[in-house]
């Protein structure tokens, strides 16, 4: 049985709905996810506003990755990448001591279609939190696949049942999409002291109770955990080995305090350089940044 069951507590953005699971109040992290947004299932028309857009603005201290199982995002950052993020593809965005980026909803724009994915950010070690920016960009032809007795899964990134994510990290981690049809049953990896797995569409059964649609199960360090699928299911499994504690404020992460200062005051100053291919405007720092409140990487 999980120790924690965390719902999602839903936010109105304007053209989107997601469904904020990670931080919450009673588990900050899970292993170093830091952050985990779900992008509710939306069809855009043709000519949405730009309004719709996540403007360039900044990050410190973490590693993102926006993963689709719908639609597209155009993605540009200030270390020069332009890259449209796809469903089964990874953009993952290792902001370091600091980069700023874009998303945008182009595609959409020029023809409509459906948006639907997972947001999430990854702390990084406190050696790693001033690494160089950087950005990689991998096919979802370069992710491990694996597929049995009704279970249809890929690797995102880390390492779990024998296979590895071509994804750099910085810190033992393991990020899975699963597929499961009716009946079917996954075991979660039992090497990761943390971990827990998101129901991002259909229900499952762990221990006999019925989870379903927008639950996030956490997990015991150490104890097997069967999952059988009630209906066809769309699972995301994660989790790793903590990193810490990490303040979080905006778009902000770091084990140090006085470092997220740093970072607001960069901003507020014009001192962190915007994407080449997209520097017209921003984001400006909210009066009060809290928690982030911007559901995109």
């Amino acid at each position: 049985m999980p120790e924690l069951v965390i719902g999602e507590r839903r936010r109105d953005i304007g053209d989107f709905e997601v469904g904020r699971v990670l931080p919450f109040a009673r588990r900050r992290m899970i292993g170093p996810f830091v952050f985990f947004d779900h992008m509710l299932p939306v069809q855009l028309p043709a000519g949405v506003p730009r309004s719709a857009d996540v403007r360039p603005h900044p990050h410190i201290g973490l590693a993102t990755v926006t993963y689709l199982f719908a639609g597209e995002i155009m993605h540009r950052d200030s270390v020069g990448s332009e890259q449209p993020i796809r469903p089964g593809e990874v953009n993952w965005m290792t902001a370091g001591r600091g980069i700023t980026h874009s998303e945008r909803f182009e595609k959409a724009r020029a023809e409509g279609g459906p948006i639907h994915g997972i947001q999430a950010w990854v702390a990084l070690p406190e050696a790693d939190e001033e690494t160089d920016p950087a950005f990689f960009h991998h096919g979802s032809d370069e992710l491990p696949v694996f597929e049995e007795d009704g279970v249809w899964g890929r690797l995102i990134a880390g390492e779990a049942f024998g296979h590895a994510a071509r994804v750099r990290t910085h810190s033992p981690l393991f990020y899975l999409h699963w597929e499961l049809t009716p009946g079917a049953r996954v075991t979660l990896p039992t090497e990761y002291p943390e971990r827990a797995v998101h129901v991002t569409a259909g229900a499952i059964e762990v221990g006999g109770q019925r989870y379903e649609q927008g639950q996030m199960l956490v997990f015991a360090s150490g104890a097997p955990v069967d999952i059988r699928a009630l209906e066809a299911s769309t699972v995301m499994a994660l989790g790793g080995e903590p990193v810490g504690p990490r303040f979080i404020e905006w778009n902000f992460v770091s084990s140090r305090k006085e470092r997220i200062e740093q970072a607001k005051a960069d901003w507020r100053a014009g001192r962190m350089k915007l994407p080449d291919l997209d520097n017209a405007e921003f984001i400006p720092l909210p009066p009060d940044p809290g928690t982030p409140a911007n559901p995109m990487s």
